[in-house]
């Protein structure tokens, strides 16, 4: 189970241009100089889990953070997991869920007419790294006269 406060805290893993995904978190505040933690993912539930190989350390030489290129998510959820290793105490483990932030939509076309005073605007969905379904997405428009 783990001591206390030795959790990370505050994860965040974001997916962003679609197949880089960054993961950072602050160490427990209760967690020793000495404390190591370890990331472990999986893409889905059929896949097998894997750990960090690009750490974010801060300036005690412990890990903070991953970076991961390259990531594929098939479904909604990917699996994380963070746990730990002291000489002081046991760490508590923990796991999370991922959010993707989402890339601006693509080939954005606007046609104005004068005489009409009318414009039509035509765009196509966000690239993302598993959302297939265009019904998924709302937009907002905002206009500027200029």
């Amino acid at each position: 189970a783990g001591m206390n406060g030795t959790a990370i805290e505050n994860f965040v893993c974001v997916i962003f241009n679609v197949s880089f995904m960054n993961c950072t978190w602050h160490v427990g505040r209760t967690a020793t100089e000495d404390t190591q933690y370890f990331l472990y993912w999986r893409p889905s539930e059929k896949e097998d889990v894997t750990e960090c190989q690009n750490y974010i350390k801060d300036n005690c030489g412990r890990h903070i953070g991953c970076k991961f290129q390259n990531v594929t998510i098939k479904n909604k959820n990917a699996y994380f997991l963070v746990n730990g290793t002291s000489s002081e105490k046991n760490i508590h483990i923990s796991d999370y869920i991922i959010v993707e932030k989402l890339t601006p939509p693509l080939n954005v076309t606007v046609n104005c007419t004068e005489a009409s005073h009318r414009c039509s605007i035509w765009w196509q969905p966000p690239r993302t790294s598993h959302v297939k379904n265009r019904n998924c997405f709302k937009y907002e428009i905002v206009i500027e006269n200029k």
